[in-house]
């Protein structure tokens, strides 16, 4: 059995000239540079907290705005908090709808992209964190884990020589350097791209937590790229052009680009800082799109460009990132082989057939990357921003079957109709092809006028009546009012006529199209 302590590991760096005559213990002072972007303290300004119910229901309860995501996510029953587990949202079965689409999103972007994603585990021990320098720069920040079991504790202390500490991972970025390390590399394989869903926990003190957007358990769009000196300012672009497609996507924007430099805090040398930051200024230029400075708001390791972006009401808000590291290559040692390896570390190339002869060890230049930043965050952004009319796509109740009465063939035609949208008609081979999309029946025994205004409160996309003339002709009355246009598109008319095979086709169409 593990224990986890909400106590954070000493920072041994701030920690280690501490004098024996102190009355008090000494405690490390907080670091204002985030470490990699599943870090980055990108949450911006969190709301009021409200105080813990003792019942053990929602925490910090929401105001009266009807556009506070918290109210949105109570109304359509998209997430809970629980004081048993402070800062550790609950997605419900809606919330988990909308957390899976736009995972399913960006894990479709990655094939265009080049990411492969990878499963890493939650604990490391303490060993690895000192090796990445974290244990020095975050341990505040981080949860340790131990075993509960003394004699299981002296036992493999005696096996294997070292104290059983463990931390909960805060990010992805050293899992992924043991994943490269774990085998040698080319300079033709650069760059190699990992992904990673895991989810990351980070020690917030308690009175920020606050709904969806400060937490301590999250899940991050976390990528890490390897890559070739030379291979830096066009996978930053890469980057900067994913980001541009996705947000697009969400309706989210607009949105500015900020370069974060250098911090009074940092590992490694000016040299390697002044190349980083003088890379990322490239590619900035670059782009085409606006930046600014943020003067020492760099992570310890490098230098990042933030995203910051502005919702309907005119706030900033930060989410994605890209962070430059020369660092954490050094600390853990990688290295990939390549022809004259001195100008390849310099990101320089010859045609210098004598120069080419020789093979070499080279360091490659790793970048962290998260183009939704906290996915749970981003969740509260985009209900905030749709105030709850969500796009089909996303809409975790796309579309509800009303029956006028509940006598049998009304009700067993409109049960039909939703295993034909919802794929659920087994095969020859017993499986089901299931469509993804998301279906209700309402045939409970009340006025359809009633059901229609629940159904509208509740925002279902597609709303499809189903009585006598529906059953005798095998068409549907579809109600499509529920889905917001598209900006410049032509308006649709309020209502359309599909059999269900047909309706099926156009519900695909408008998911596929992220409409």
């Amino acid at each position: 059995m593990l224990f986890m302590r909400a106590t954070r590991w000493a920072s041994p760096r701030l920690t280690k000239n501490a004098g024996r005559s102190c009355r008090f213990p000494i405690l490390p002072s907080r670091i204002q540079s985030r470490s990699c972007s599943s870090c980055d303290d990108s949450l911006g300004t969190p709301s009021k907290p409200g105080k813990p119910n003792r019942k053990g229901k929602a925490l910090n309860p929401p105001n009266n705005d009807a556009s506070d995501h918290r109210n949105i996510g109570i109304q359509q029953e998209l997430f809970m908090n629980s004081i048993y587990s402070p800062g550790s949202p609950i997605l419900l079965p809606h919330g988990a709808r909308i957390f899976n689409r736009l995972a399913e999103f960006l894990r479709k972007q990655y094939v265009q992209y080049g990411f492969q994603e990878v499963i890493t585990p939650t604990i490391y021990k303490k060993a690895l964190w000192a090796k990445s320098g974290h244990l020095e720069n975050y341990a505040d920040d981080m949860y340790t884990v131990t075993s509960t079991s003394p004699s299981r504790v002296a036992e493999e202390e005696l096996e294997n020589n070292e104290q059983d500490e463990y931390g909960l991972k805060p990010m992805n970025c050293p899992g992924h350097c043991l994943i490269f390390a774990a085998k040698k590399h080319s300079y033709r394989e650069l760059p190699i791209r990992y992904a990673d869903f895991s989810p990351l926990h980070r020690n917030e003190v308690s009175g920020a937590l606050t709904g969806l957007t400060r937490v301590r358990r999250f899940h991050q769009d976390d990528g890490h790229i390897f890559c070739r000196p030379s291979q830096i300012e066009s996978e930053i672009r890469q980057t900067l052009d994913f980001i541009r497609v996705a947000y697009g996507v969400f309706r989210l924007g607009p949105y500015r680009l900020a370069l974060s430099t250098r911090p009074e805090q940092y590992m490694g040398s000016l040299e390697d800082w002044e190349q980083a930051e003088e890379s990322l200024r490239r590619a900035l230029n670059m782009s085409g799109q606006e930046w600014t400075v943020k003067e020492g708001d760099g992570a310890f390791y490098g230098p990042k460009i933030d995203v910051i972006v502005k919702d309907a009401d005119g706030k900033e808000h930060q989410t994605a990132t890209i962070q430059l590291d020369f660092q954490l290559p050094k600390r853990f040692e990688l290295e990939y082989t390549a022809p004259a390896p001195e100008l390849e570390q310099r990101g320089k190339t010859t045609l210098d057939p004598d120069l080419l002869a020789v093979k070499g060890p080279v360091r490659p230049v790793l970048i962290h990357r998260a183009v939704l930043g906290s996915v749970e965050r981003l969740m509260a952004l985009l209900m905030e921003q749709y105030r709850g009319n969500w796009p089909f796509w996303l809409n975790p109740r796309q579309a509800i079957l009303l029956t006028v009465n509940d006598t049998a063939p009304i009700v067993e035609f409109a049960r039909k109709t939703q295993q034909i949208l919802l794929g659920a008609k087994p095969g020859e081979d017993g499986t089901v092809q299931a469509s993804n999309m998301f279906v209700d029946v309402d045939e409970s025994p009340r006025s359809v006028n009633a059901k229609l205004r629940e159904a509208r409160q509740k925002g279902y996309g597609m709303i499809m009546v189903v009585g006598d003339r529906e059953v005798e002709t095998g068409t549907l009355t579809v109600d499509i009012r529920g889905i917001p246009e598209k900006q410049g598109q032509p308006r649709s008319p309020d209502q359309v006529q599909y059999t269900p095979e047909g309706m099926l086709e156009l519900m695909k169409l408008k998911v596929e199209s992220y409409e």
